[in-house]
């Protein structure tokens, strides 16, 4: 039997740590932004730029296919062994195939292999998709964490990731 097209496109797909100042990375950042910004008011988006994301404690991983860009994923630092999750976005063309959870888990254990023990996030309550996802790898409520605050347009998760 051979695979799938989404099978064969998924396994052409390489995740590694890449600098966020890329021009495509930042085309990428910006369209994360712009999707944002369409859901949510100013005071409830918590966006990270490139230049955050290329602090010293933070990690982005880049999906490309060919090349391409395809999706991103990052965390930075905010304790000692606790790191927040930033930036998963999938772009239009490669959603439905599972990157996110690919992304997701290669973000996981890059976090392992530098010793952090949690990994928690921030995301918006009007994205199922994504909310979706972070249940089925095992993320939980919390409430808000480093200097977030309530905001009844966020919800706040978090997974222990050593344990994974």
């Amino acid at each position: 039997m051979s695979p799938g097209r989404s099978e064969m496109s998924m396994s052409a797909i390489r995740i590694s740590a890449e600098d966020p100042r890329q021009p495509d990375i930042r085309r990428i950042i910006a369209e994360s932004d712009a999707m944002m910004q369409a859901l949510y008011p100013a005071e409830s988006n918590h966006l990270v730029g490139a230049d955050e994301l290329a602090a010293a404690g933070a990690v982005l991983l880049v999906a490309r296919r060919d090349g391409e860009a395809l999706g991103t994923v990052g965390y930075r630092l905010i304790a000692p062994g606790h790191g927040e999750m930033k930036r998963l976005f999938v772009r239009d063309g490669a959603r439905g195939m599972g990157l996110g959870r690919r992304l997701l888990e290669a973000l996981e254990d890059a976090a392992r292999a530098q010793g952090i023990d949690r990994i928690s996030l921030e995301t918006g309550v009007k994205q199922a998709e994504a909310i979706g996802l972070y249940r089925a790898c095992g993320y939980r409520d919390c409430p808000p964490f480093a200097a977030y605050r309530h905001d009844p347009l966020s919800l706040f998760m978090t997974k222990p990731v050593l344990e994974a």
